[in-house]
Formats: structure tokens, sequence, C-alpha cells
């Protein structure tokens, strides 16, 4: 079987899934949607202290996910950690197996259980990939001064990594422009694939698409399971960037199985943009586990409740 980098190089239409590790550790269900997930995804995301709530860590999750037989994509956030802890981290994935790597800036603690932790953010997402395109040529990162020298950093590494890099761009997000700038500096810093935040707006995606399609890089687009219409009202109240559209949210009103509603919509978003990308990460909140029909005109998803 190929593995994610593989078959996204190959053009492969692929399908990535989330992981939430457990606030504590118990890693019973986590392990019972990863049974559920094997051979039915490319590749599973797991997310690291998601909107800066404290849970198990996703190095460890990913490990743990490895010897279930799925490849995890490990994502890492500049929120909690300096430049020494990101490149310690990384290196210690990579010794684990991990290969794949979601660079991300990291939502700001007071969003999360810990308000009173000190945030680090001692780089950004796109310097985060520029450190793991430094481990990739053999050497650790470096600060360089104004002029250009090297104040610190830039050692040889003893054995030399092969991560394959990805990031996030949000295409539905208004203004669009800041998204686009961030989106090409980080294809400058070695991003090679891209997981977006929920697409709705099929419109919006296809046009951030002919923009993105300039660049060697592979797009995924996010798939959000819609489980009510007032999950959906509140995404729309309190999510920055996520903007369900009203005709969504009365099927979803009307629909007298809020869940198979969810799934049908989602299905339907799947074979509308499988003509514009390369794959979707379907974020299922806790009901992981979807069918991959051979027939993309059936393609659907199937919850593990």
């Amino acid at each position: 079987m190929k593995s994610f980098r593989q078959a996204l190089e190959a053009g492969e239409f692929l399908f990535t899934a989330e992981a939430g590790p457990p606030k504590g550790v118990d890693v019973s269900i986590m392990l019972h949607h990863a049974h559920d997930l094997r051979a039915k995804v490319h590749a599973v995301n797991v997310t690291d202290n998601q909107s800066s709530v404290m849970r198990l860590g996703s190095l460890s999750a990913c490990h743990l996910l490895l010897g279930e037989g799925l490849e995890p994509v490990f994502q890492l956030t500049c929120r909690d950690r300096n430049r020494l802890a990101l490149q310690s981290d990384l290196l210690s994935a990579y010794v684990l197996g991990i290969r794949n790597v979601l660079a991300l800036t990291g939502d700001h603690v007071l969003v999360g259980d810990h308000p009173g932790a000190k945030p680090v953010f001692d780089v950004d997402s796109v310097q985060l990939l520029q450190i793991i395109d430094r481990l990739n040529s053999g050497r650790d990162y470096s600060t360089k001064s104004p002029k250009g020298e090297t104040i610190s950093g830039g050692n040889e590494l003893q054995g030399t990594p092969e991560f394959f890099p990805g990031a996030v761009v949000n295409p539905e997000l208004e203004p669009l422009e800041p998204q686009l700038i961030k989106f090409e500096k980080k294809v400058q810093a070695g991003a090679k694939f891209f997981q977006t935040q929920a697409v709705f707006d099929h419109e919006k995606f296809a046009r951030f698409m002919n923009y993105a399609r300039q660049f060697e890089v592979k797009i995924l687009a996010g798939i959000l399971l819609l489980k009510s219409a007032g999950m959906a009202r509140y995404l729309n109240n309190f999510v920055p960037g996520i903007k369900v559209p009203q005709h969504l949210i009365d099927e979803l009103k009307s629909a007298p199985n809020k869940a198979e509603a969810g799934i049908k919509i989602a299905g339907r978003q799947i074979r509308e943009l499988r003509k514009l990308c390369d794959g979707v990460h379907v974020m299922a909140i806790g009901r992981q586990g979807y069918r991959r029909d051979t027939n993309p005109t059936t393609r659907h998803v199937n919850t593990t409740y």
C-alpha cells in the first residue's frame, strides 16, 4: 500500500480523517476509532492540544496509531514550544516512524481550558515550515542577524530526517487576500500539501483553487460533518472563517434524522469537491470512521457512533 506521500504524489484522490487524543490516559476510545478507520483512509491527523485544551500529546498518540496500522499526520503547534522544543519533538517523531507533519501556529491559550498559561509563539507556522525544511537539509534551525550573519544554530545533524510537511489554509475567510499571502509564504517555506478549514461555499473554494493551482502543492478540502442545525448556527456565530449556508441549516432542521442528514450533506460535498482538489480531510468530531465506496457517484460518509 502506498504511503500518504506516495499516494498524493501519484495523483490519487485522498481521504484523511482526524483523531483527538483524550484528556487523560485512557486511549481506548481513540484506538477504537483507529480500528474503524484502518484501511479506509490514507492518513489520520492527530490534533495538538486543539483549541488550546490540554490533552494527551500528539506525538505519543501518533506513535500509538502507527501501532494500529494507520499512518499519522503529526500536528505540531508553535503555541506551546520554543524553537528548541519544536526541533526536539520533530526529531523524536522521526525516530518513532512519523513522517508527515502539519505545521500550525495554534490557537491562543485564552480560548482554551488553561487561559492563565503562558503562550510561547517563539515562531509561527511559516517559520516552523522553515525549521522542518532546515532539518530535512541535515542541519538545525539557524537564527540570523539583520545583516544575514548566523547568530546561532546551523549545526549539522547526526542523520537527516525526511519529513513530508503540510500546512493549513482557510479559503472562505474574508477578506481572502491575507490568506493567499500566507499561503504563498507557506509554499515558499516548504509546504507540500495543504488541508483547508471547513468548506461550504464551493464557488469561493473554486476561486481559491484557481489561485492555488499555480503552485506545485496538493490541496485537501476540509469536510466538517454537521450534526444538527444548532451546531451549524453555533459555527456561524462563534467560529471565525466558517459560514454554513442557510439552505444547509434548513435541510438539517427539517430532517427527521439529523445524523443521517449530516452524512448526506458531507457525501454530496465530497462528490462536488473531488472535481476541484486532490482529496478531502473529514472532520467528524467524535464520529470518526467513514466508508470510501469505489463508485465516485455514491461516495459518502458513514459514521461510527
